[in-house]
C-alpha cells in the first residue's frame, strides 16, 4: 500500500498546478488519507471504469503504461522526483483516462522507478 504525506502531496500539488485533472486526483488521493490505491479505485469508478478491489488493481494498470513511463527523457525526470513531464504527456496522450494519470505516475515512483522498470529492461535485454 503507498500512502503519501500532506507534504508530498503538496509537492505534487506545486508540480502539477498547470494539470486541472492532477489536482483533482490529488484532492481524491487527499481525500482518501494519502491511499492511492483507495483514491485511483475511487477515480476509477467516478470514469465509468470497474475496477477490482483487489490489492494490486493500480499495479496492473501502471503496468500498462510502463513503457511510456520508463522511457529515458521522463524516467530521469522521475529519478529526481519530478513527475510533471510525464504526467503533462500522458494526459496529452489520452489513451489513460485523465484523472487516473496521476496516481498512476505516483505509484511508479513511490514503488521505485527503477523496480517499476526493471521487467522492462529485462525484456529488452532478452
Amino acid at each position: 500500500m503507498v500512502i503519501l504525506t500532506s507534504q508530498e502531496i503538496a509537492q505534487f500539488r506545486s508540480q502539477l498546478s498547470e494539470y486541472s485533472q492532477a489536482l483533482e486526483a490529488l484532492d481524491t488521493i487527499e481525500d482518501c488519507e494519502g491511499d492511492i490505491e483507495d483514491a485511483a479505485i475511487s477515480i476509477a469508478i467516478q470514469v465509468g471504469q470497474m475496477p477490482t478491489t483487489s490489492d494490486n488493481w493500480l499495479a496492473g494498470v501502471a503496468k500498462r503504461y510502463r513503457v511510456t513511463i520508463c522511457d529515458q527523457e521522463y524516467r530521469d525526470e522521475l529519478l529526481q522526483g519530478n513527475i510533471s513531464k510525464i504526467v503533462g504527456h500522458l494526459i496529452e496522450q489520452n489513451t489513460c483516462p485523465q484523472l487516473l494519470v496521476t496516481p498512476v505516475v505516483i505509484y511508479a515512483v513511490k514503488t521505485g522507478i527503477n523496480q517499476f522498470c526493471e521487467p522492462l529492461e529485462y525484456k529488452l535485454s532478452s
